[in-house]
């Protein structure tokens, strides 16, 4: 006769479970942050800071687009608005300390997210991707005519001045201990927010939106903050890329670069955590190494080959099919 199942049993399976999960996500970032650490010490602190950068700007994508299952061709936008933001505050006020800087540019890049979700997210698929192009393209258009932004020679000598007034960020090796620290703070962040009650809903939009309806969930609703919160983190990379390259790039708004970011997630592993800082740290590296060499007029074909290989090929990712191997093989 089959025993009747003890609820407390399964209760503390499942408990055991999720400790072992956490104390393997603390062993993984352990080891990443350790890395991270001592990098700047065998690699040059500049380059490691833009990878961080657009690492970030990965993570704040894959927000919306992994784990909300909402394409966005507009995320060049936010990372432009607050590198232009924060450029152009920090040149015309000498008396604003880098981090209120840093912390306006993200705001408005908050604000202009807000805006973009209210417009774009009762649309769907290739209308909702196409409406985010379509916005983003307009903010293009601003700051190529915009008399502030330096047109298509963007804005230069961005000051890096003092941290809190007391740390020199001129010092490479000061700067790249600071935007690390925003790196894993805004890296935790996501990982609490796609864990938590919210990043469950989140998971349940992208993978059957109607049912999620019919649960109860104000959909909309989760979509914008999501939205919303992609497009600060985004922001915020934009600021710190300006300051640590004391330069505010027209590139920066371009549609390419939303199509950089989406092929960075696609390649380091979509709907992951990891995947993007991979992804990035990847694509970053695959530019530098092509635009030294005889390939430098070839960068961008190839990385077009990189992203049709990866959704033939490789459709969950360097970090996603890493876990599928392990999952299979070591069970």
């Amino acid at each position: 006769m089959t025993q009747p199942v003890n609820p407390a049993d399964i209760h503390n399976t499942i408990l055991a479970q999720q400790k072992a999960e956490d104390r393997k996500k603390l062993a993984i970032n352990t080891v990443f942050i350790a890395i991270l650490l001592v990098a700047p010490f065998v690699l040059y602190p500049v380059f490691l800071m833009k990878i961080l950068c657009f690492a970030l700007f990965a993570v704040a994508f894959n927000l919306l687009f992994g784990f909300t299952g909402l394409l966005s061709f507009g995320h060049a936008a936010f990372l432009a608005t607050g590198g232009y933001t924060t450029g152009y505050l920090l040149s015309q006020h000498s008396g604003l300390t880098t981090e209120l800087g840093i912390l306006a540019g993200t705001l408005v890049a908050t604000v202009l997210g807000l805006a973009f979700a209210l417009l774009s997210i009762r649309r769907q698929g290739i209308y909702f991707a196409m409406v985010t192009l379509a916005l983003s393209q307009l903010v293009f258009f601003f700051y190529v005519q915009s008399p502030f932004t330096g047109g298509e020679d963007g804005m230069h000598g961005i000051p890096r001045g003092e941290l809190f007034g007391l740390i020199s960020l001129e010092d490479n090796h000061n700067m790249y201990y600071f935007v690390l620290a925003v790196f894993i703070a805004c890296y935790v962040l996501v990982q609490r927010v796609v864990s938590s009650p919210f990043g469950q809903v989140l998971r349940a939009i992208k993978q059957n939106e109607p049912r999620a309806v019919s649960l109860g969930y104000n959909v909309d609703r989760h979509k914008v903050l999501a939205f919303v919160i992609s497009a600060a983190l985004a922001g915020l990379a934009g600021s710190l890329k300006s300051v640590v390259f004391q330069l505010a790039s027209l590139n920066d708004a371009h549609w390419h670069m939303s199509g950089e970011v989406i092929l960075m997630t696609l390649v380091g592993g979509m709907g992951t955590l990891l995947g993007p800082v991979v992804g990035a740290t990847f694509v970053v590296n695959v530019e530098y190494q092509l635009s030294q060499g005889p390939l430098r007029d070839w960068v961008d074909p190839i990385l077009g080959g990189i992203f049709v290989l990866t959704v033939l090929a490789f459709r969950n990712g360097i970090v996603g099919e890493i876990q599928k191997f392990v999952r299979r093989n070591l069970g």
